[in-house]
């Protein structure tokens, strides 16, 4: 079978970036209802968000937004400008979540390389996960941003010796260190990004970044089992979204 450009791109580097996947005013709607939702969100956990937070998660849920809200976010996340991308890398995936992520407050807060998994898996464990299944980020910039830096085919690599010290913060190094093999990709407003949970990367603070992420995943249990169902859509909004996406 012939791969997709998409797709041999994402299987040698881990990430696929959309330039201008949205045209102007088509995430409009977005960005106000995130707005209530940024809102809210800092409000609620207003210590949090002062003293260390760079992202929130859960918009889908009922806790800050209405149904009406809640129906046009799992309506973006049906988009087919989207998933056409997604499903050419799993091509079933399931929705497993949203995030945002935003500058924050302290300036001097440092950013920091990550795997996803590393926060609740072993080395050992995030070794094997490189052998899939694969989560993905959507991340849909809803200003121009620096965007992310990331280690390029990290999502099937393991560490080198440097990006294992810098990320687990070993021989005196801090996760926030320069990491030679490190990429940075700038997003603009409209662009899309999708990338492996499981590679190196790091977010870019700057331009008081507002960006919004679906993680979509493979229908493996030990996934399923992270998503929420208080972030799932009503048996009634599954009928009017029309996409397998669900649990």
């Amino acid at each position: 079978m012939i791969k997709s450009a998409h797709k041999q791109h994402f299987d040698e580097y881990g990430y696929v970036t959309l330039p201008k996947l949205f045209v102007e005013g088509q995430l409009s709607p977005i960005r106000e209802l995130v707005d209530v939702f940024h809102h809210k969100w800092c409000m609620h956990n207003y210590e949090f968000y002062s003293k260390q937070a760079v992202n929130s998660s859960g918009l889908t849920s009922q806790q800050y937004l209405n149904d009406a809200m809640r129906l046009s976010l799992f309506e973006l996340i049906c988009d087919t400008s989207i998933l056409n991308v997604v499903q050419q890398i799993i091509p079933a995936p399931l929705f497993m979540g949203t995030q945002l992520f935003f500058d924050p407050v302290t300036a001097e807060q440092a950013n920091y390389w990550h795997r996803d998994p590393q926060y609740h898996l072993s080395p050992e464990e995030q070794k094997a996960a490189l052998s899939g299944p694969e989560v993905l980020h959507v991340r849909l910039p809803l200003r121009d941003e620096p965007g992310i830096e990331l280690i390029p085919g990290s999502h099937r690599q393991w560490d080198n010796e440097e990006e294992l010290q810098v990320r687990l913060q070993q021989n005196g190094h801090t996760n926030a260190d320069h990491l030679s093999r490190g990429k940075t990709l700038p997003l603009q407003y409209g662009d899309g990004l999708v990338f492996s949970a499981n590679m190196i990367h790091r977010g870019l603070y700057g331009n008081n970044r507002l960006s919004l992420d679906i993680l979509y995943c493979e229908r493996a249990t030990h996934l399923i089992e992270f998503i929420n169902p208080e972030h799932q859509p009503s048996a009634a909004m599954q009928a009017k979204l029309n996409q397998n996406l669900f649990l």
